[in-house]
């Protein structure tokens, strides 16, 4: 992989003398080797001081990504209105396909949203369900996922129900999920929400099995009765080398501040045909001030309007170009790699229980655990004073547990110093 395939497009649209011209950005001083990680770990400005394990909960940006930011916010400093009025077109769409190269969509079955949350809460919040028609969700999901249920079930009469995925983390395996879900699909099942990475546990689900199990319900169904299969996919998007496709859900909603390193408040949301006829707006569209046509397209329609911190979508572009420079194969590979070696060593440790399932095929890059005698808060308290920046489990889980995520800004020296330290909570 060559220096100038990963910086391709970072010559970006900036304010000129007529403020609507094109002008190239300065690139990185030091562009990344992407076969050197340590070359691109210095295209992020982190405090060296520590090791960062909770690069999942907010994202610090890459130089192009900073770049493109910083060229943006001066045009829109300078002349707001101009650079808005002159640009938005061209912007907008090249965000869009940088993001369906990514996912190996269409352009326009993409809505930008700001969070995974408010692309969940923009998907559910409009759905169409007849009184008494059930979602089925699990027990694993996030409270995004739960009050956004919650909320469009209260107004339609609707019924959610939960059901667990497994009982034992650690034994998790793809067959067993795949048929405790099936299982649980019944004729008034019209939405199947699920999660693709639980961040209480760090178990992958095996999305594409779902897709299957949902599509086997549907056999047979009229077109009003099928269900559609819905993904909080934040926690695999920036990890896994998928394509929508591959996943073969109807709806795929996820932040881009996070394993995919992208500007902070950016999300993406995907439907099929089938997905967006499940769910119609609740929040105008502001994609009128820059598409022609008489129709909106689906997608389009489902994007938020109101004006956004447009220097960051705008920017995102250069998130997805700055990941797919390194490959998206090369970066699953080196997550899982990295997650092996993290998961080994603590499963090696008497007094420490992984929650994490070992294999491969049910986790990706967060690894659940806890130590004996330790409260979650107190190792990471300890791990802190170690210069080690781990996590705990959000409480709303009800699963108490320290967590580590290796990512790209992670050597393998990082991950043996992490286990070094949490051997010494002995």
């Amino acid at each position: 992989m060559r220096r100038r395939d990963l910086l391709s497009g970072i010559a970006l649209l900036g304010s000129g003398a007529a403020l609507s011209k094109a002008r190239e950005v300065e690139k990185p001083a030091a562009p990344p080797e992407v076969d050197d990680w340590e070359s691109v770990r210095r295209q992020f400005p982190l405090d060296r001081r520590f090791i960062h394990m909770s690069q999942f909960f907010l994202a610090s940006h890459p130089q192009p990504v900073r770049a493109a930011i910083e060229a943006h916010r001066r045009g829109l400093d300078e002349n707001p209105f101009l650079y808005v009025e002159d640009n938005i077109e061209r912007f907008e769409t090249a965000t869009r396909q940088a993001a369906s190269a990514h996912l190996g969509c269409k352009p326009d079955d993409l809505a930008m949203t700001d969070s995974t949350t408010m692309g969940l809460g923009t998907f559910y919040n409009g759905l169409q369900l007849d009184e008494g028609k059930e979602i089925l969700s699990t027990t694993h999901d996030h409270p995004a996922t739960f009050r956004s249920l919650d909320l469009r079930a209260a107004r339609t009469g609707a019924v959610v129900r939960r059901v667990p995925l497994y009982q034992r983390a650690p034994e998790a395996t793809a067959e067993q999920m795949a048929e405790a879900l099936a299982r649980e699909i019944r004729p008034r099942t019209r939405v199947v929400a699920v999660t693709w990475v639980h961040s209480s546990t760090g178990v992958r689900t095996p999305i594409a099995r779902f897709a299957q199990a949902v599509a086997k319900a549907n056999q047979g169904r009229a077109e009003n009765d099928r269900a559609v299969l819905c993904v909080d996919g934040v926690h695999g998007f920036g990890v896994e080398d998928e394509t929508m496709a591959s996943l073969g859900c109807d709806m795929f909603a996820a932040g881009c501040h996070k394993w995919l390193f992208g500007p902070r408040g950016t999300g993406i949301l995907f439907a099929t045909a089938a997905g967006w006829s499940a769910s119609t707006p609740s929040i105008p569209s502001f994609d009128r001030m820059w598409r022609s046509g008489a129709q909106l397209p689906s997608a389009a329609e489902m994007t938020p309007g109101g004006f956004h911190s447009f220097e960051h979508r705008w920017a995102l572009a250069e998130a997805f170009r700055f990941h797919g420079g390194i490959g998206k194969a090369r970066i699953a590979k080196r997550i899982h790699e990295l997650n092996e070696q993290c998961k080994r060593g603590l499963a090696s440790m008497k007094h420490v229980e992984l929650l994490t399932p070992l294999s491969r095929e049910v986790s990706a890059g967060l690894v659940c655990f806890n130590v004996a005698g330790l409260k979650d808060t107190e190792v990471v308290a300890r791990l802190k004073e170690k210069k080690i920046l781990a996590s705990t489990t959000p409480r709303v889980y009800r699963v108490d547990c320290a967590r580590f995520a290796p990512s790209l800004l992670t050597s393998p020296s990082d991950v043996d110093a992490c286990l070094r330290a949490v051997r010494e909570l002995a």
